[in-house]
């Protein structure tokens, strides 16, 4: 019951993803973690499931929670609409296991 809210520039929908994501199937027992950056001129949320699972793929999320794409995986993604995720500026760790 003491779930402190320190996020609160968090948009409700990035809340409710935060909470399915923590709750649900996609995030490892170890090393899970949701973090901030400014990409591309805006705030993206990268939702990465941990360690359990050496081909799984981190979400990328604007704001407004639309999916932008995915980072990592099999296929070591690194860019999102073109653009080399390595051009994002990291804000702050926003949830973490």
């Amino acid at each position: 019951m003491a779930c402190q809210k320190d996020n609160l520039d968090l948009s409700d929908c990035l809340e409710e993803q935060i909470n399915e994501f923590r709750n649900g199937d996609h995030a490892c027992a170890d090393g899970a973690n949701v973090k901030e950056y400014l990409f591309m001129d805006e705030k993206v949320y990268v939702f990465d499931p941990g360690t359990c699972g050496a081909d799984m793929f981190s979400d990328v999320i604007d704001e407004d929670c639309n999916m932008l794409g995915h980072l990592g995986g099999i296929a070591g993604l690194v860019e999102i609409n073109g653009t080399s995720f390595n051009e994002a500026i990291f804000i702050k760790i926003v949830w973490e296991r």
